[in-house]
């Protein structure tokens, strides 16, 4: 392990990657985005150039676009999202269709150059961790192939989770800098409706998994008065302090923790723990949850019950995620319940959401995954339904000023099946 100013481990780290050939730098995303590390590779002409950033940024909390660093550079990801839809376009940023917990497998084999790693000070054993975004940085963690950078920031707090001794590390620097926040902004009148009906499908004792976005925050809302809930998830955000300080909650298990100094300040609760998204997002440990409460959205849901969470006007704008892994995994659990929640229409009603048929290659939800679905309009269930007792339930919770229009399109695709 070798100790240098952070200029001179960047401009190290820099030629081992490149070396004159190009090479892949796997970078932390999420919360764990080493902004320090992106603003001193844009500052050295050159230093970026043939560089490929892999790693998974997510659409809301990552905003740039690494591959923009050099003419030569380009990047790997999960997800699409418009603040790197140029790259994309252009052929310099590759979408990997993953779910989250196949993204971790992918990181543990991908080539690999070289890793950074955003870290907090070392606690009183010396070890430390990887703080808001110990998600998927450990598959890279525990490979012995890959040249690893530790940036540690003294804003990252000490959590309890994966760690690691400095001396795992190649190089270590350290770069007092500000953490990406994240906030998923304040919910509409539709949220808060649906922020009830969630509330109400969460069964006393369960476990509670949520998404990115307004989904994830309307289920937190929702929960204020409750008792011995647990949240088992992939990310937490901001509305987890309250559900803290009104003791709702008994226990947390996740990955990573997006949002503002906040909920930073109480990652140190002995009720948080951090895992790696080989557990947070496995099947297996989900399935036994008892009364796992999967809490996620979709861009629209079709009336055979397919979602699409990717495309706009055929366009990718976002990426699977976690969405089938949690979805999966409660419907697999004992007393589970699988929730896709979404405003019933767009564009000041003007669009359904719940639409007749999804076009080809929008599906990231196959009916068969798709269970509970909840609006403002209402919630309906369509495990074991048929396919006709399907449509009419989904046309229940649809819009009611597009219901009409709904129920004449599957008529006329009744008739063609």
């Amino acid at each position: 392990m070798i100790r240098l100013p952070i200029d001179q481990a960047v401009e190290q780290l820099a030629r081992h990657v490149s070396g004159g050939h190009g090479g892949r730098l796997f970078v932390p995303f999420g919360p764990g985005e080493p902004l320090v590390l992106k603003e001193m590779l844009s500052a050295t002409e050159g230093l970026a150039d043939r560089m490929c950033f892999v790693g998974a940024p997510i659409p809301g909390i990552n905003r740039g676009d690494w591959s923009a660093l050099s003419q030569t550079a380009s990047s790997e990801g999960i997800f699409v999202s418009a603040d790197w839809r140029e790259a994309f376009e252009a052929g310099r940023y590759t979408v990997r269709p993953l779910t989250w917990f196949q993204a971790f497998g992918w990181l543990g084999q991908t080539p690999l150059d070289a890793a950074v790693f955003q870290v907090s000070p070392p606690g009183p054993d010396g070890q430390v961790t990887l703080s808001v975004a110990s998600d998927l940085a450990p598959a890279v963690m525990r490979r012995a192939d890959v040249f690893k950078l530790a940036i540690i920031n003294p804003n990252l707090p000490v959590v309890n989770g994966p760690s690691w001794p400095l001396d795992a590390f190649d190089l270590v620097c350290e770069s007092d800098h500000p953490v990406v926040d994240y906030d998923a902004g304040e919910l509409d009148p539709a949220f808060e409706i649906i922020a009830g009906r969630i509330a109400e499908a969460t069964p006393e004792g369960a476990s509670l998994q949520f998404g990115v976005g307004k989904a994830g925050v309307a289920a937190l809302k929702g929960l204020k008065g409750r008792r011995g809930l647990k949240i088992h998830s992939g990310m937490v955000t901001d509305p987890l302090v309250d559900l803290l300080d009104e003791e709702v909650v008994d226990s947390v298990v996740t990955g990573l923790a997006a949002g503002t100094s906040r909920l930073r300040d109480r990652l140190g609760d002995s009720r948080v723990r951090f895992e790696a998204s080989d557990f947070t997002h496995d099947i297996g440990v989900l399935a036994a949850i008892p009364r796992l409460v999967a809490v996620n959205s979709a861009l629209e849901i079709d009336l055979f019950g397919q979602a699409n969470a990717e495309f706009q006007n055929g366009r990718q704008v976002s990426g699977i995620g976690g969405l089938t892994d949690f979805l999966r995994g409660a419907r697999l659990s004992e007393g589970g319940v699988p929730i896709l929640a979404l405003p019933a229409s767009a564009k000041k009603g003007a669009i359904s959401r719940i639409t007749p048929c999804l076009p080809p290659g929008a599906v990231s939800v196959p009916r068969a995954d798709v269970a509970v679905v909840i609006t403002e309009h209402g919630v309906t269930d369509l495990r074991g339904l048929g396919l006709d007792e399907r449509a009419q339930a989904l046309i229940g919770v649809a819009d009611p000023a597009h219901r009409d229009a709904l129920s004449n399109a599957w008529d006329e695709m009744r008739r063609a099946l």
